[in-house]
């Protein structure tokens, strides 16, 4: 059973799909995988300073991803330039950790995709249920003001597929709006009914 769990920036993705590698699930990070594909000297890496400018780099000519952030969600035909670079990489990634993850543990493997593009990439196709989750604003801004700005998170949330479109999609919706007990029940909750349905 492939699972891809997706939502809103700051909504809790990770945590919970953590919780699911907890219960047996090999679990794939597609923003660990972006963080990948732009390290110095990748095809990526290339593309991005051909299409950014050198003044993306820090001193050790390493992208630095908050200043290319603020460029590309601050212009959204550079967003989609920087998309249509890194997409496809990421997605063949994911696409090649599923083969390992198979090869290793059998066809019928337990794989999370923990993915915030999961809908809007070509990640979708790998799935077999989806998983969406939902929290409130006010609890998004709280889990991302140490990083971001509310300015820069109101661009991201705006750029991103908007959650009424993504609850629509849905298999499952966990509401990630109180304690860490609360989410574990959900997830169990989720595990019990896709292992009947095997």
């Amino acid at each position: 059973m492939i699972l891809g769990i997706t939502g809103s920036i700051g909504s809790g993705k990770t945590t919970i799909a953590k919780i699911f590698s907890r219960h047996h699930f090999a679990r794939i990070n597609a923003d660990e995988i972006g963080h990948r594909v732009i390290k110095k000297n990748s095809a990526a890496y290339k593309k991005i300073i051909k299409g950014f400018g050198s003044k993306i780099l820090d001193n050790d000519k390493n992208i630095n991803r908050k200043k290319l952030g603020d460029i590309a969600f601050n212009d959204y035909k550079k967003l989609k330039k920087l998309n249509s670079i890194t997409h496809p990489m990421i997605v063949r990634e994911i696409k090649n950790q599923i083969k390992k993850i198979k090869q290793k543990c059998g066809n019928n493997a337990n794989i999370i995709i923990d993915a915030p593009l999961l809908l809007e990439t070509k990640t979708k196709n790998f799935v077999d249920k989806v998983i969406v989750v939902k929290s409130g604003r006010e609890n998004i801004l709280k889990r991302l003001n140490k990083g971001h700005s509310k300015k820069k998170i109101e661009k991201i949330l705006k750029a991103q597929m908007p959650l009424s479109e993504k609850l629509k999609k849905a298999d499952f919706v966990i509401e990630n709006s109180r304690d860490l007990k609360h989410l574990e029940r959900q997830v169990n909750k989720i595990i019990k009914i896709i292992g009947n349905k095997k």
